[in-house]
């Protein structure tokens, strides 16, 4: 199973729309894996129209990433998954508030860190 991965640089306005909003955040914290909609909707208990409209501000907002599982005889799936460890929000000085959002190592990343730790102890 292979994904394929692409991020953005959200607008501030986005990101806090989005967790102002009650469903987005049931979505949110049903992503405890990468999941189809319809299975998001599911866990979420949002109903499906509504879950690809959320999905879609989420993924505004740069909050979930959508990925591609390229599987054998060409049918491919689209799943959603978390695209973020923090948020954090600034207002320094005033306008225009700064965000920045923590991302999770990219999978080559974490590869890499752990290769590093294994030799470090041999």
């Amino acid at each position: 199973m292979v994904f394929e991965r692409a991020a953005s640089k959200p607008d501030p306005e986005d990101v806090i729309g989005a967790l102002d909003d009650d469903q987005c955040l049931d979505l949110l914290y049903a992503l405890n894996e990468p999941r189809s909609v319809k299975s998001l909707s599911e866990a979420a208990d949002v109903p499906l129209s509504t879950t690809y409209r959320k999905v879609s501000k989420l993924e505004g907002a740069s909050l979930v990433e959508e990925r591609t599982e390229i599987r054998a005889g060409g049918h491919h799936r689209t799943k959603y998954a978390l695209d973020f460890d923090r948020v954090v929000l600034e207002l320094v000085d005033g306008p225009p508030l700064g965000i920045d959002i923590v991302r999770p190592p990219e999978p080559e990343g974490r590869l890499l860190e752990m290769w590093s730790e294994v030799r470090s102890e041999t």
